[in-house]
């Protein structure tokens, strides 16, 4: 839009200074003149201003200016909280409102951006000031009539002043949803990560009913891996402690659920879910060694490197049997604590080790049947055979052979032959890595001593000489067993021939034995990590399995997992939603948590101006609920009067231009003002003369 403007301006024929020190005294005789009543002294006062004209030299400028139009600036927010009630409507329709005003004024043009409010909800809440900052880099800040933030009003990264955006036009809110609604939520103020396993965490969580004064009490339903572990009533608005048990290793998911209250806004944050890792406290280890030879230092060597493991190690050195003339009191050995060991305190350890050990009567058969009765109530025990073994001192000649899989033939091969994994170990989690990927043929050192062994159940994962089993893992009622049936481990602790990888085995066995759940032969796992819900499968049978995966809202969806020929089958997809993920295979299921502990987005979804205030304020802008006080009627106001008011949000003019032509017109040309100024010296002339 052009129009015209007009001023007057001077193009003095003096310098300033000089035209003020003409005029000042000249003025002061003429005032002068004035209070006496001087003949003339009017026509002079007209004489002097027609001259002080002529230095000003007055011009008319015409100016040719092209008004530009101001921009309105609208920030629609798109974040999950804006699908609640009918705010994604409400938002549509103040949009549409004010595009039409933009087409129906002259001066106005509106530019809109809508974001989703960031990528990270649960951690960040709404973010949409980065999109508006990126919006105004692009608007002259002369020409900005106005910053419209459309949605909820729950903004989470508000600047503190309106300095740190750079404007001083007024910020509005059209804000969408029933700021009088109410809704129930849980927050969890302390959940630790870590809990050792057999022991309780405390978990400290607190329930608000927001929009209503706290009373009465909440029903809360606690899940640990899916299964119900406890219900309470959680008295409102205030902090509820709860011991929680963690009872196995690894991730352990907890789910606390409050019931729903009526007319709330969402469900989405009536459930918290958070992991917390399982550890064991220090392994207690009874490693029991049946005679001194070359592995026994490996085997303690070993078990004493690891800082979680507390072993306790006896050799016998002086079996009962054992007769000579040494007198009593040479002898600098200790009687070994059977009833202490293998009664007393049997239940205390993690995890007993027999060692080349031989049945010469230090234990009778009553503690080997108390040995049965610990490993079928979940005690683990390994053994590592000797020569001895395959005779009438084995342990397969105690009640111990009944949670033995395979017991020795009677032969000892001492030949060399180098330990191979078994198809089946390739997939075992004990085994299955011992190996790279593709390479299924090992290039370990040689032993030369195993003792054959005939297989009545359990996993075979290793073998030996001519195929032979060397190490069988078995399940036995609640507990494990595992035999190796070879006694010559330390030579690839001695880099015999490159050695071999014993101290990993070891360490794998004993973590298998302990029932640790990344060993397990049959397993489901399911993890979030940066955006991605991670599936493995854990089978010894060779399979690309199908699991069904049930997102946080309900829905759910199928992955086909690729199984990568070591006993695991993976894949995943992208995990956007808070909450818990619930991950079957048809046998099995697991848990994952995802997101922030306690969603920022979710914290409080009310709709509410107040986390807007201060800016709004300060800009002089406004709020219209958009539900209750339906479309606000936009003005467009002068840049000095208020820019809200009841039902009307205003959008400042700013009447910026450019101009596009000038015209100079000269006021008064020199020979008229010279002629005028020599008519009125001559009348003064007259009048005085008179």
């Amino acid at each position: 839009m052009i129009r015209d403007a007009y001023s007057i301006a001077f193009d003095p024929l003096l310098p300033w200074w000089l035209i003020a020190a003409l005029v000042l005294p000249f003025a002061l005789l003429v005032a002068y003149a004035l209070l006496r009543r001087a003949r003339g002294g009017l026509l002079r006062l007209l004489a002097g201003a027609a001259l002080t004209a002529i230095l000003l030299n007055p011009s008319l400028v015409q100016e040719q200016r092209a008004y530009q139009k101001d921009i309105a600036l609208v920030v629609v927010d798109r974040s999950p909280s804006q699908k609640l009630e009918n705010r994604t409507a409400e938002a549509d329709a103040t949009v549409a409102e004010l595009r039409r005003v933009a087409e129906t004024s002259e001066d106005l043009d509106l530019r809109v951006v809508e974001t989703a409010g960031g990528t990270d909800h649960a951690e960040k809440g709404t973010q949409i000031f980065d999109a508006a900052r990126e919006a105004l880099a692009d608007i002259p800040r002369q020409r900005l009539a106005g910053l419209v933030v459309v949605g909820d009003g729950q903004v989470h990264d508000v600047p503190a002043a309106a300095r740190e955006l750079g404007i001083t036009a007024p910020v509005h809110l059209a804000l969408t949803g029933d700021p009088a609604g109410r809704d129930r939520r849980i927050l969890v103020s302390q959940a630790p990560t870590f809990g050792l396993v057999g022991k309780t965490v405390d978990v400290t969580f607190q329930v608000d009913d927001l929009g209503s004064a706290p009373q009465g009490t909440a029903d809360v339903l606690i899940r640990r891996d899916g299964e119900e572990v406890a219900r309470i009533a959680a008295l409102v608005g205030r902090p509820q402690n709860v011991p929680l048990e963690i009872a196995h290793g690894g991730q352990t998911v907890f789910e606390i659920e409050v019931a729903k209250a009526a007319e709330e806004l969402t469900l989405a944050n009536n459930a918290a879910v958070f992991a917390v890792s399982g550890v064991r406290d220090r392994l207690k280890v009874l490693l029991i060694s049946g005679e001194p030879y070359p592995g026994e230092r490996t085997w303690r060597n070993l078990l004493k490197s690891d800082p979680s493991v507390e072993l306790i190690h006896f050799t016998i050195l002086r079996p009962p049997n054992k007769q000579d003339a040494t007198p009593i009191n040479e002898l600098a050995l200790i009687a070994f604590p059977v009833d202490e060991l293998f009664d007393i305190k049997l239940k205390e350890f993690d995890l007993i080790i027999f060692d080349r050990f031989q049945h010469l009567g230090i234990l009778p058969d009553e503690y080997f049947q108390h040995i049965v009765d610990y490993v079928q109530e979940g005690g683990a025990v390994f053994e590592s055979a000797g020569p001895s073994s395959a005779g009438q001192f084995s342990l397969y000649q105690t009640p111990l052979q009944q949670i033995f899989a395979a017991a020795p033939t009677g032969e000892i091969r001492t030949q060399g032959f180098q330990p191979q994994v078994t198809p089946v170990g390739l997939r075992h989690p004990v085994t299955a890595d011992l190996l790279p990927i593709g390479d299924e043929r090992p290039h370990w050192g040689r032993w030369f001593r195993q003792m054959p062994a005939s297989t009545a159940r359990g996993t075979t994962v290793m073998s030996g000489a001519d195929g032979l089993p060397l190490l069988i893992l078995d399940r036995v009622g609640k507990g494990r067993v595992a035999q190796l049936f070879s006694d010559q481990l330390w030579l690839w602790s001695k880099g015999f021939e490159g050695g071999g990888p014993h101290a990993e085995l070891i360490r794998r066995i004993g973590h298998w034995l302990m029932q640790e759940p990344d060993l397990e032969e049959e397993d489901l796992r399911a993890t979030v990590i940066d955006g991605k819900l991670e599936v493995r499968q854990q089978s010894l049978t060779a399979q690309t399995g199908e699991v069904t995966i049930t997102r946080p809202d309900g829905t759910e969806v199928k992955l086909k997992l690729a199984d990568d020929g070591r006993g695991r089958a993976t894949g995943s997809i992208a995990a956007s939603e808070q909450g818990l993920y619930k991950v079957s295979d048809g046998t099995r299921q697991a848990f994952a948590a995802s997101g922030a502990l306690n969603s920022k987005e979710w914290s409080d979804p009310r709709a509410s101006a107040q986390p807007l205030q201060a800016l709004i304020e300060e800009t002089g802008g406004g709020v219209q609920a958009i539900s209750t006080q339906g479309q606000p009627n936009w003005r467009r106001m002068p840049a000095e009067s208020a820019m809200a008011g009841t039902n009307w949000l205003g959008l400042r003019q700013n009447d910026d231009y450019t101009v596009t032509g000038v015209r100079n017109t000269p006021l008064l040309p020199a020979w008229v003002a010279l002629l005028m100024t020599l008519a009125l010296v001559m009348l003064a002339w007259r009048r005085e003369s008179k």
